[in-house]
């Protein structure tokens, strides 16, 4: 029970999520079906608390007295920015793309975190994100588990 409550939590952490949680389910000896499943569930469980809080967070720690808060804040909008651009283009099918593709920072937390700065509309950025979710997870556990290991269960 302990490593599969490893890998829920890891699936939570920003920028890591479950490109590096399938990895370390899959050394930890979970079952692929197992490790997957967990993964794109524990990831996708912050996923609406961004879009609704995101903004709200910010504009607050922008506001603070703190200076930490505020640099937080300063990074987080200027990461969501950057990324504005890719997304913005196509809208729902760029938000669903640029959670799917497993590099480092481009998973469900940066891409909440730019849809709810482009106020999208909630329904379609979850979906989006969550069907990116789904592709980025079959991608990295068909490469963790071996491609051909993965399509052979399958097949």
């Amino acid at each position: 029970m302990s490593k599969i409550l490893w890998v829920f939590f890891i699936s939570m952490i920003p920028l890591i999520e479950l490109r590096g949680a399938i990895p370390a389910g899959t050394a930890m000896g979970l079952p692929f079906w197992l490790n997957f499943a967990i993964c794109v569930v524990a990831n996708m469980i912050p996923v609406p608390f961004i879009l609704i809080l995101i903004r709200k967070i910010l504009h607050f720690m922008q506001n603070c007295n703190v200076k930490f808060f505020r640099k937080v804040a300063d990074f987080v909008i200027r990461k969501a920015e950057k990324n504005k651009g890719k997304i913005t283009k196509y809208a729902t099918l760029g938000l669903f793309l640029f959670v799917a593709i497993p590099l480092p920072g481009t998973g469900a937390w940066t891409g909440a975190l730019v849809a709810a700065m482009l106020e999208m509309k909630f329904k379609h950025a979850i979906i989006s994100i969550a069907l990116g979710v789904l592709l980025a997870g079959v991608i990295v556990t068909a490469i963790s588990y071996g491609v051909l290991g993965f399509l052979s269960f399958l097949l």
